[in-house]
């Protein structure tokens, strides 16, 4: 089940389905370990959003999550 990785609750872990935006964005993504099989876990959810991913944190904007799509890790 793919959904937003704003929706997922602190503590969560999603693997990275798919990135959409403008090509610098998705880029820029890719460039911070944000793309497609990736795992990212949601530190503190809402907006800003705070993330681990790869050991490093990442702060993104709610609207900018919105935009990643993740499915959930158990």
């Amino acid at each position: 089940m793919l959904m937003p990785l704003d929706m997922l609750r602190a503590g969560e872990v999603g693997e990275v389905e798919e990135v959409s935006g403008q090509p610098a964005w998705v880029g820029r993504l890719a460039e911070l370990g944000i793309r497609q099989g990736s795992r990212v876990r949601v530190v503190r959810s809402g907006t800003p959003c705070l993330l681990d991913v790869n050991g490093c944190k990442l702060c993104l904007r709610g609207g900018e999550c919105s935009q990643i799509l993740v499915r959930p890790v158990a």
